[in-house]
């Protein structure tokens, strides 16, 4: 079986000429030497190439390519994302459940590890009803309304973050001479979450036509 080296492709091509020639021959194996690189090269390429054409073996900008390809601008890599990591969010994404409350609170917990609180007006169960739902006269809960159809109130919650384990900052313990104290990558902290990760989030599971009003607490 051919490989990618460049001996090997020479060897090939050597193999193929008529026996027109000495041994030694080193004007023709320096030749054959310059076309196996070449050929070296090329079969190099093609098999990276064969690599990007799935996600599960794609790497470096083919894997943002594919993510702009099902997402848009709504998945792209974070800032130093490794390609395995990036690569589980895409698979996480392309199947994940959405146009359900299920899904949207999933969705959330996925992204900042809490569970949201959502509420339907037209929810039964959200909303209270006689020996049905926990809200009700004298508890707590929210008055329903049938007049707000495809709706629903999500109160989404950020991560809670946290920094780089036993390494203190400035003004919280640490400092030279005063607590642990070093130089750090970004790399070793977990990377914030914006609240327009958040509402992204949000958007990118809810039905069309339908409305999420949300609150983001802490």
């Amino acid at each position: 079986m051919a490989t990618g080296d460049q001996n090997d492709m020479a060897a090939r091509i050597k193999a193929v000429l008529p026996p027109w020639f000495g041994t030694p021959s080193p004007i023709l194996a320096a030749l054959l030497a310059g076309i196996g690189a070449i050929w070296a090269f090329v079969y190099g390429l093609l098999a990276y190439v064969t690599l990007q054409t799935r996600i599960a073996t794609a790497t470096d900008i083919f894997l943002d390519m594919i993510s702009l390809d099902f997402f848009g601008d709504d998945l792209p890599r974070d800032p130093g994302e490794s390609d395995t990591a990036f690569r589980n969010r895409i698979d996480q994404d392309i199947l994940r459940p959405r146009a359900t409350r299920a899904a949207l609170s999933q969705a959330l917990v996925d992204l900042t590890g809490r569970a949201p609180v959502i509420f339907e007006p037209e929810r039964p169960e959200d909303t209270g009803s006689y020996n049905q739902g926990g809200a009700g006269y004298g508890a707590a809960g929210g008055w329903g309304d049938l007049g707000l159809p495809f709706q629903c109130f999500v109160t989404a919650f950020r991560p809670q973050e946290n920094g780089i384990a036993n390494v203190a900052g400035w003004n919280a313990g640490g400092g030279y001479g005063i607590g642990p104290i070093e130089y750090a990558d970004l790399a070793l902290a977990s990377l914030g979450i914006s609240d327009g990760d958040i509402d992204a989030t949000i958007a990118a599971v809810m039905p069309a036509a339908s409305i999420a009003w949300t609150r983001i607490s802490n």
